[in-house]
Order: C-alpha cells, then sequence, then structure tokens
C-alpha cells in the first residue's frame, strides 16, 4: 500500500518539479494514515520525518518498521538506503517547538533553489533548515527587495534574508533567539557569497522585545513568520499568535516606512487575522498565491501581504 502511494505521488510531484525546475519539494504528507510521514526530497537526498503517534510498537519492533519504510522509499526512488534520512517528530504548537537537536550525527547538503545555494541539516534537527512552503514568497522578496531596508524577524536560518540579498537590499537585518540559526543564517550568505558586514546584520535576541526599540520608519519591507506559541526561558513572557498578532503587527507598520510592506505569516490551523485592529486597510490574503504545488490542500500555514 505504501509503495503504490508513494510511486503515484512522487512520479506526480516529480514531474511537477521538473516543468517548474525545482530541485526541492515535499511528495507525501500523511497521505496514509498507517505511515504518518512527511516526505521532501532534496536535489538527490530524502528527508522523512514520522509525525508523533500512538503506534502501540516496542522500540525494536518500530524500529525494523522504520526500516522496512526505508528499503521501500530506496526501491520506489531508485535511490541507495544511505540518500534517506528517517526521523521521528513530535505534533508541536508552532515552528519555534520543532528547533531542537536531534542527533549527535552530522550530516549537510548543499541544495539549490532559484538560483541560489542553502544549507540544510539532515541529522541533528528535526527540520531540516530550509521551509519548502514558502518558496514562492522568498522569490517575491527578492524582486521587491533592490534598495530596500529589509527586516527579517524570526529569521531562523536565513533564507528570506538571501534572498532579499540577492534582490539587492540595502540592508538586510536579521533577527533570532537561537545563536544556531543565525550562525547558519551568516553562513548561508556567506555560501552564496552575497556577505557585506556593512549592509548584513545578524542580531541575537528575543524578537518581541527587540521590535519595542526599532526606531519609527527604519524599514521598507519586513518578513515576519513567528511561531504560533513560544515559552521559551529566555523570554519574559508567553508569545501566542492568535491572541497577540495585532499588537505584533501595529509595532511593526510603526517601524515600516510610508509605503512600506509586511510580509506577515503562520503555521496556526484556523488562525483569522483581525483586520479591524490593524490601522491600514491595505492588507491582502496570499495564502493562496504563495502556496507551492508541493502543498497545494495540505498546508495549514497562512500568509498575509500588509502595507503601510
Amino acid at each position: 500500500m505504501f509503495e503504490n502511494r508513494l510511486l503515484k505521488v512522487h512520479k506526480h510531484y516529480s514531474k511537477l518539479a521538473r516543468r517548474q525546475d525545482v530541485a526541492c519539494y515535499r511528495f507525501y504528507d500523511h497521505d496514509l494514515p498507517e505511515f504518518p510521514f512527511a516526505i521532501e526530497w532534496y536535489n538527490g537526498v530524502v528527508h522523512a520525518a514520522e509525525y508523533k503517534r500512538r503506534h502501540g510498537m516496542e522500540d525494536e519492533e518500530h524500529d525494523a518498521w522504520l526500516q522496512a519504510c526505508k528499503e521501500v522509499l530506496a526501491k520506489v526512488l531508485q535511490t541507495e538506503q544511505e540518500h534517506i534520512f528517517m526521523k521521528v517528530r513530535q505534533r508541536k504548537a508552532g515552528r519555534q517547538g520543532q528547533y531542537e537537536k536531534f542527533a549527535e550525527q552530522k550530516v549537510e547538503r548543499i541544495v539549490p533553489e532559484s538560483g541560489l545555494n542553502f544549507i540544510i541539516n539532515l541529522t541533528d534537527y528535526l527540520d531540516t533548515g530550509l521551509f519548502l512552503d514558502h518558496r514562492i514568497t522568498r522569490g517575491m522578496v527578492r524582486d521587491e527587495a533592490k534598495e530596500k531596508r529589509v527586516l527579517n524577524l524570526f529569521c531562523y536560518t536565513g533564507s528570506f534574508s538571501v534572498y532579499a540579498a540577492a534582490g539587492g537590499a540595502a540592508e538586510v537585518v536579521s533577527v533570532d533567539l537561537s545563536k544556531t540559526y543565525l550562525n547558519w543564517a551568516k553562513r548561508n550568505m556567506q555560501y552564496n557569497k552575497l556577505y557585506d558586514d556593512e549592509k548584513h546584520y545578524f542580531i541575537h535576541s528575543d524578537v518581541i522585545e527587540w521590535i519595542n526599540d526599532i526606531p519609527a520608519n527604519s524599514f521598507d519591507l519586513i518578513i515576519c513568520d513567528p511561531p504560533t506559541f513560544s515559552n521559551s526561558k529566555r523570554m519574559d513572557d508567553t508569545f501566542d499568535v492568535q491572541r497577540d498578532h495585532v499588537a505584533l503587527l501595529k509595532k511593526l507598520l510603526k517601524a515600516c516606512d510610508d509605503g512600506g510592506r509586511i510580509y506577515f505569516s503562520n503555521n496556526y490551523k484556523g488562525f483569522v487575522l483581525d483586520k479591524d485592529s490593524i490601522p491600514t486597510h491595505l492588507v491582502k490574503d496570499i495564502t493562496g498565491v504563495t502556496t507551492p504545488f508541493d502543498f497545494q490542500g495540505r498546508l495549514h500555514r497562512s500568509c498575509f501581504l500588509i502595507e503601510k
């Protein structure tokens, strides 16, 4: 059953990927309840993350089951098993909750996307370092970044920052609470031969606190993809995207210059943007147009373009 499903979906998505010149894409996402994986192709290697569940198997039995699944994947994709990396992931409230060390071994690869290159880690963490669902949004940022002052909040590994720099941004400021991800972001910038220490700044800080001190009219373009919920030990308070998004966006609009734009997204299923409380009438839901072919019907992310 698993093999037949993989044959069907991989044939379909790989064909679409070739047409669009996409090297990294998701081709399976919990399609069958008995095989609860998110499986992604990264230019020749495979990342298969099993969703946490009550499978009722003992550890040895579960390991054997995972190995059997890996063998099926290798057969369908006609690749070696050492090119397939399998993990167990938690269903957590927000992306930040997934950022936990997974293993001591480290396997990195460089993968291409739209003429740029990104470092992915296939072993150490539950995510690879490149969120494939924002592929289109990243391209939109690059297209409008020229001579803009760009702020990337909750920047993770800096893929939006790299796209902005590639688009000719006058300045790119990347902010995150994790030093690990900030260093990764800087490496991505350096690998693409874009890094300029007079234009590109990587700031280690709690975003929610840091934005309180941004001078008005400081940026032309802001990217903000916060966690659904965060209660980090390094934060004084909790953050809930549904409860707190209006206060957050008010601060970001103040930080924007006139005519500035904010790309705001989050992964909270059922998220409702409180448009009436946001001090601008220029709010556009761009979820549909920013959803790539490999996430159609599978994505709970919301994405909005907000202009000042």
